[in-house]
């Protein structure tokens, strides 16, 4: 059985092997769907069109790949391509979907040597499961049942398998 994997959102962290400091993810690609956000505001779902600089500060501090005498050059973020996306749901702007595990391509670093540390969700409940019947909770997320939904320790998080 697959390990369940999270998709990545607005804010997840992320990290270059080659440099030297983690930076936040910023979705640039759309502004229509989000992900594990009440108010549907800052929890952008993040895609593999999200390509040349989508993060915060812009770099990952200096970068082992250019090397300058006793130090390194700043780190000059440039996503080309994303790698180990889900490929069952296409976005309306034709980008597939990251999860926790892809990586991105920079042509500096090597491919694929940006990963993802954190995926950026947080526990923030939207719906009260224990008034909902189960047919509205089917339809509201056909992959988890009322029952799950109802279990004390989930994670107010979305999945995939």
């Amino acid at each position: 059985m697959a390990k369940d994997k999270y998709l990545v959102c607005q804010g997840a962290m992320c990290q270059c092997q080659q440099g030297f400091a983690p930076d936040l993810f910023k979705v640039l690609s759309q502004s229509k769907f989000y992900i594990n956000d009440q108010s549907g505001s800052s929890k952008l779902i993040g895609s593999t069109m999200d390509l040349g600089i989508p993060f915060e500060a812009g770099t990952f501090g200096q970068c082992k790949m250019q090397p300058m005498g006793s130090s390194f050059k700043p780190c000059q973020i440039i996503i080309t391509q994303w790698e180990g996306f889900y490929e069952n749901v296409e976005l309306t702007n034709g980008g597939q979907i990251l999860l926790e595990d892809s990586k991105a391509i920079c042509p500096i670093g090597g491919s694929p040597c940006i990963s993802i540390l954190f995926h950026g969700q947080t526990n923030e409940q939207s719906i009260n499961a224990t008034t909902e019947n189960e047919e509205v909770a089917e339809q509201i997320n056909p992959l988890v049942s009322l029952e799950d939904l109802q279990a004390p320790e989930i994670e107010d998080q979305i999945i995939v398998s």
